[in-house]
């Protein structure tokens, strides 16, 4: 995973670790490694500002011994990356469930996202996640355009023994919506998924509708799949959606195919809302917490 952002990031500390520490110096290097971060699919924003702030923090510092600089230019770098990927809120997906539980409601989520970035599956693998960990949990097939997709999270919901809410084609995706909530409610179920139809972000009706499906379930959390081969249109994508109906967290899907990772450093710079996991494969249980300390880790190696 990663390997160009790796080798980037690898370059970078060799590179400033042998040339003197002045602005002077430095500028050049740190325009190649500009370069090098848009190339890894790092948005242009996001990319200057981690050059800005590595020029601001080494520019004019005095440091006699080489191995002494290759530590600072890590350290530096490190806290950098880290700031970049810091959210305005954390949020523990868990202990938000409970204390829903302790009012006796159910906890919903409605998913959000265009086609293609692997969102149905994305949510059969949550499900598998609570149920894991001792949830019950019911699906709202509200993507009531895409062929297939009601047959699609049916035979999800069958593999994983859990119920699921569906209407025809072409019903309201809110009027489903609704209708799992209070099943969920009936039933003493601990958390609603709600799946929506894949929205191209510009499309003003679709996002309306989306809209629409919050306004009348109210949802705890509205979260956003996000490709992570798609690169700076993920952060494209991110921006729109949080813009037009908002979110509260991500998903970067596909993630163990991804060579660049800088969707990974755009996307919570862009929305300042945390991504909670990385789908790291095709099994239910491909689904990873997502940690920037862990992240920033891996790729400074």
């Amino acid at each position: 995973m990663f390997e160009k952002l790796k080798s980037g990031l690898s370059r970078l500390v060799n590179k400033v670790t042998t040339t003197e520490l002045k602005a002077e110096k430095l500028r050049p290097v740190l325009s190649d490694f500009k370069l090098s971060l848009i190339e890894n699919d790092v948005a242009f924003p996001v990319a200057e500002r981690i050059c800005d702030e590595m020029q601001k923090r080494l520019g004019g510092v005095q440091v006699k011994r080489l191995e002494d600089r290759k530590k600072l230019v890590e350290a530096n770098l490190r806290e950098v990356l880290l700031e970049t990927m810091l959210a305005n809120d954390e949020i523990d997906l868990l202990m938000a469930i409970e204390e829903k539980q302790k009012k006796g409601e159910p906890y919903i989520i409605v998913f959000v996202g265009i086609n293609g970035t692997g969102k149905t599956t994305t949510i059969a693998k949550l499900a598998q996640f609570l149920t894991r960990k001792g949830y019950s949990v019911v699906l709202s097939c509200s993507d009531t355009y895409r062929a297939g997709s009601i047959e699609q999270l049916e035979e999800h919901a069958k593999r994983l023994g859990v119920r699921m809410i569906k209407h025809k084609y072409g019903g309201d995706p809110a009027a489903v919506a609704y209708d799992t909530v209070n099943h969920a409610k009936a039933h003493g179920t601990n958390v609603v998924l709600v799946d929506t139809a894949g929205r191209i972000q510009t499309n003003r009706n679709l996002m309306n509708e989306l809209a629409k499906i919050k306004r009348i379930v109210n949802p705890d959390m509205t979260i956003l799949t996000v490709d992570s081969l798609t690169g700076n249109d993920a952060v494209m994508q991110a921006e729109e959606f949080h813009k037009s109906v908002g979110i509260d967290a991500t998903i970067l899907t596909k993630v163990d195919a991804d060579v660049k990772g800088g969707s990974a450093l755009s996307v919570t710079y862009v929305t300042k809302k945390p991504v909670l996991f990385i789908g790291i494969g095709q099994n239910y249980d491909d689904l990873e917490k997502f940690e920037p300390e862990k992240f920033v880790e891996m790729i400074l190696k």
